[in-house]
This record gives structure tokens, C-alpha cells and sequence, in this order.
């Protein structure tokens, strides 16, 4: 870059991004995974040692078969649970048999392995486990998805992983938390490859449900290729479609809105990757306050940290492509 244009693009980062603030939450007021109404008071009570909560909110879950919000909560509580688990230990000795306590037994030990050196003797044990959660729930997908995750782990090959495949769709043929394991082990960081990825990703995407968050997997296929590298070569063409069909998604929802919120951070993370700052901005103004872990934990040790400074990076990006005497345009107000 020329001296000029080095000059100009200064002064038009200096004129323009402060305006570009409007539309995002002062840096004090962004969260890192805000846990919603319903999880917030278990998770509080479990830091207190009591287990009810948690236990009502998960049975809830079951008993009206919201598998995607089950899931949810299964992750954060067994997440909880790994640095404070007397909780869990208080709920298994009084229903060891409880199919949720069950379920956050099951998630927690395949999650303990997959981050221990001991992972094959670890996940091994975690075996019975799963299969008490899914004979404790016969309807639900996620003992499924927890399922899934294990043979990532276990190196279980195509045959047996179909095999569990096929029960979890079974269950709940949509389900995001599902689609996302098998994802990740068709990845090619697992047993895959990125063309094999994507093309799943795709296909799922396809048949999704409207609004259903599994037409964002094209994103989270990119995602992997643009972090995980590899020989392969995948068109640009279907790294921008994935963005594409993602930020269709995202505008089915509100503008802070919880429940998209880490598609919508992995979507920002994409497009600044694929140096589309305009439509990364649009995408951290809909994310509002609600920054997740997942993506920024994965390139970096402080993911709110990292999320902040994409959001300044962002602004600085577009801020540097707006004419000197050019406004910046006033995001506009949600539809109520």
C-alpha cells in the first residue's frame, strides 16, 4: 500500500468508526454464554449444591419433547459439572436411575474422555452410560448425539457410525446437536474429508426444516476448512453459499436473540475470514450482547476477549471502505 492511499485510509478509519458503533452493545454489556430464563436458576442452584432445578427443567424437556432445548442444557450442566459435580453426585445417589441424571452422566464422561490422554479407556467406560441414557428416554435423540460424539472418539467405523446415524434421525430428524456430531466426524480432521463435509452439510441444509438452525451446517463446514486446512481445495463458491444460507437464517430471527446466538458468532467469524466486513458488521449488530465460546475458543484463550476485538477490527474494516465525505448508513430498527 502506497503512502497516499495508507493516508486516506486513516483518515477515513478516523471520520467513520466511531459512527459505526451504532447498533452494538458497549463492550461491558456483552456476555459470553449467557444461559437463558429457564437454565439460569439451575445453574445457580447447582453452584449451591442442589440438584431440583436442574432435575425439573431437564424432566420438562423430556416429558414435552423439546429435544433441541434438552440438549442445550444437558452441554452447559455437564459443562458445570466438570469443575463442580456434588450436585450431580447428590442426584445419582437419590435416582440413579433418573433418565436425566442419567443423560448428564453420559455427556459429561464422553466429554471428560475426549479431553483426557486416557481417552480410549476413559470412553470405554463411558459405553454403559450412554446406553442407560438412551434405554431411560427411548424417544430421545440426544443419548444419540452423545452416541455420535463417543464414536468420533472411539474411532468406530463408517458401518457403526451409520449405524447410530440412522437411530438418531430416527429420533428427531432435524436435530441440530445431532447433525453437528456427525459433522464433526465426517470432518476431515476426524474421518472425513472437507469435500465430504460440506457435502453433508449441504444436503442437510437442503432438507431442513424453515428456520431450523441445521440450514446454517454449510458454515460450520466452512468453518472447519478455513481453521483446519488440509490439501484439499474447496471452492470459494461453496464457502460463500454456506455464508449466504446462514445470513438467510439469521434474518428469520430477532436482532438479539438468544437462540441463533452461536450460529450467528460462527457466521461473524466466516465472514471476516472470507473478508466480507460489511456483512460481518450487519452480523455482530444481530448477535447484540450474546457472544459464545464457540468459535472464538478455538483461536484463542480469551474468546470474549477475541470476540471484542473482531467487533473493533470489523469497524475498522468498513469504516476503511466508506468515502471521506460519505455517512455511514443507521442500522435499522427491528420490525416488532
Amino acid at each position: 500500500m502506497g503512502p497516499l492511499r495508507a493516508l486516506v485510509r486513516t483518515a477515513r478509519m478516523a471520520r467513520h468508526t466511531s459512527r459505526l458503533a451504532a447498533g452494538l452493545p458497549a463492550d461491558d454489556e456483552v456476555l459470553l454464554d449467557c444461559p437463558d430464563e429457564r437454565l439460569a436458576p439451575a445453574l445457580v442452584a447447582a453452584r449451591r449444591g442442589e440438584y431440583a432445578p436442574a432435575a425439573k427443567l431437564l424432566a420438562i424437556t423430556r416429558e414435552s419433547a423439546e429435544w433441541e432445548n434438552r440438549d442445550r442444557y444437558a452441554l452447559r450442566l455437564a459443562g458445570f459439572a466438570r469443575a463442580r459435580d456434588e450436585w450431580l453426585r447428590s442426584w445419582q445417589t437419590a435416582a440413579p436411575h433418573d433418565p436425566d441424571a442419567l443423560l448428564i452422566r453420559a455427556e459429561l464422561a464422553v466429554a471428560r474422555g475426549l479431553r483426557s490422554p486416557a481417552r480410549e479407556e476413559l470412553l470405554r467406560e463411558a459405553g454403559p452410560l450412554i446406553a442407560a441414557a438412551a434405554e431411560g428416554e427411548p424417544r430421545d435423540p440426544v443419548p444419540w448425539r452423545i452416541a455420535l460424539d463417543h464414536a468420533r472418539g472411539t474411532g468406530l467405523g463408517r458401518s457403526g457410525f451409520e449405524q447410530l446415524w440412522r437411530e438418531a434421525v430416527r429420533r428427531s430428524p432435524h436435530h441440530y446437536g445431532c447433525h453437528v456430531a456427525a459433522l464433526k466426524y465426517l470432518s476431515a480432521s476426524w474421518y472425513g474429508s472437507h469435500r465430504e463435509c460440506l457435502d453433508f452439510a449441504e444436503r442437510a441444509a437442503e432438507d431442513a426444516l424453515p428456520g431450523s438452525l441445521v440450514r446454517a451446517l454449510p458454515v460450520r463446514a466452512a468453518f472447519a476448512y478455513l481453521t483446519e486446512g488440509g490439501a484439499a481445495v474447496v471452492p470459494r463458491t461453496r464457502l460463500e453459499a454456506g455464508a449466504d444460507g446462514a445470513i438467510a437464517l439469521s434474518a428469520a430471527y430477532d436482532p438479539g436473540d438468544p437462540w441463533p446466538a452461536e450460529v450467528r458468532n460462527l457466521l461473524a467469524y466466516v465472514l471476516v475470514r472470507l473478508e466480507r466486513w460489511p456483512d460481518a458488521l450487519a452480523q455482530l449488530r444481530m448477535i447484540g450482547p450474546y457472544a459464545t465460546s464457540f468459535p472464538w475458543d478455538r483461536v484463542s484463550d480469551d474468546p470474549l476477549g477475541q470476540f471484542l476485538q473482531l467487533r473493533d477490527g470489523v469497524r475498522l474494516e468498513v469504516a476503511s471502505s466508506i468515502p471521506l465525505r460519505a455517512r455511514p448508513k443507521r442500522p435499522t430498527r427491528a420490525r416488532r
